[in-house]
């Protein structure tokens, strides 16, 4: 009975760790945008982070487990201190899914462009 407890717990808590993986979610919040920003050109300690914000350092935290969650950022204990590095390949995911608007937006400011090019000829 206790193992299908506990099996419980964990399947139900891997479940709710799986919905937050979603990259899409990651990068929805502006303050994580912002982490991935700052951690994509250096590698940076947790309060370093946190100071750049005016927030809580729970809350920051709280944005860093998510986004490691996601499998945005690479966390590395060094001594007293955790350092965060970031990893955009999972971002090509949502580079792939913005392309494809890309294409459509691509084609109606063409059509756009043809359509002023045939008034200007008209003058």
């Amino acid at each position: 009975m206790r193992n299908q407890i506990v099996t419980r717990i964990f399947v139900t808590e891997q479940l709710l760790i799986d919905m937050r993986r979603d990259v899409f979610q990651a990068i929805a919040d502006p303050t994580r945008r912002e982490i991935i920003q700052m951690v994509a050109h250096e590698r940076l300690h947790l309060n370093a982070i946190a100071d750049q914000f005016s927030i809580s350092r729970p809350a920051i935290s709280k944005h860093i487990k998510i986004l490691w969650e996601c499998g945005l950022l690479d966390i590395q204990q060094q001594g007293r201190e955790r350092y965060c590095k970031a990893k955009v390949e999972p971002l090509t995911e949502v580079s792939d899914w913005v392309e494809q608007f890309r294409a459509i937006w691509e084609q109606k400011f063409d059509a756009l462009d043809d359509y002023l090019k045939k008034i200007q000829k008209k003058k």
